[in-house]
């Protein structure tokens, strides 16, 4: 078996140098194969505030050049492991909302042909709704496990039926997720009525929301969240306004009283022995961000999840 390409030498050319694709992997057309796949799509016409994360995917790629191979909170050297590369771009429309669903959707079978897992990088959390349905597609309904400030599973917008407030109504009615097994994480702040809460839980989610884990810590925060997602095929969507607006500024709906950076990468180091079957990074807004600080944060969540990919993926070729 060929040796996987890893990230450009920092120590012959520079971090700041050079074309940013994440982490300074090669690129998917540069291999001869590939496990695992980064890749962006830049998309914001589902927001309902603050437009902009459709320059994320470019903002945490450039935020992500001081990653380095090894990552020993979970003892994993992921791009010696897995062969992990960037994908570019997924090209949608910046009109249509609804043909840029279907072409994400599109996208995302086609490059799972390719890959056995994809991490994706938003764009506006819209775009949940096309990926989930990829990958259901190939493993049947997954178990959510979904870190936000907000539920997204309201019914509509301004009578729009599918915008980033609304992917995980649309996925659990679509038959898309295990309405068993699936959980937010770090949700808070204020909601329309508490019709909100009592809809969410028929639509097939718990909630380990942020005011929880400040009361009980992030272990108790931990073990329910594994007591319910169980063994089922799992994927993660992460809005990175999970995070407190000190830790991450450049979002579009940012609320007051979120998890902080560390308490977010502790949680998904806890899903070692999980089966992910894909994972997204969504809402990052670079026009708000201060010195890279939710790009950075951003990019060590991919990171993260891409090093839980990687030690599946070598698991299972053993």
């Amino acid at each position: 078996m060929t040796e996987n390409v890893g990230p450009i030498d920092a120590s012959v050319n520079p971090r700041y140098s050079g074309i940013a694709t994440f982490a300074r992997l090669p690129r998917i057309e540069d291999v001869p194969r590939a496990d695992i796949a980064v890749v962006g799509i830049p998309f914001d016409s589902g927001v309902s505030y603050r437009p902009g994360t459709r320059f994320g995917p470019s903002h945490v790629r450039e935020s992500s050049r001081l990653l380095r191979p090894y990552n020993p909170a979970q003892d994993v050297s992921p791009f010696a492991i897995a062969q992990v590369v960037d994908a570019g771009d997924i090209p949608v429309n910046p009109f249509d909302l609804t043909e840029a669903v279907t072409e994400v959707e599109r996208a995302a079978l086609a490059l799972g042909e390719q890959v056995q897992r994809i991490v994706t990088i938003g764009g506006d959390h819209t775009v949940a709704l096309p990926l989930l349905r990829a990958v259901a597609a190939k493993h049947g309904p997954v178990a959510v496990l979904h870190f936000d400030a907000h539920l997204d599973t309201w019914d509509t917008y301004f009578g729009a039926p599918v915008t980033h407030g609304t992917p995980f109504r649309r996925a659990s009615e679509e038959g898309l997720i295990d309405l068993t097994s699936s959980c937010h994480v770090g949700t808070r702040g204020p909601l329309y009525s508490k019709q909100d809460l009592e809809d969410d839980e028929r639509l097939g989610f718990s909630i380990v929301s942020s005011e929880y884990i400040e009361e009980h810590g992030v272990e108790a925060g931990i073990a329910r969240i594994l007591q319910r997602i169980g063994d089922k095929p799992l994927y993660v969507s992460i809005d990175i306004d999970v995070l407190d607006p000190a830790h991450a500024p450049g979002t579009g709906t940012p609320e007051a009283g979120g998890l902080t950076s560390r308490e977010l990468l502790r949680i998904l180091r806890a899903l070692t022995s999980q089966n992910i079957v894909g994972a997204d990074v969504v809402e990052v807004s670079p026009a708000y961000d201060h010195a890279q600080m939710t790009g950075i944060a951003a990019s060590h969540v991919v990171y993260e999840l891409v090093t839980l990919l990687a030690a599946r993926v070598a698991s299972d070729s053993q």
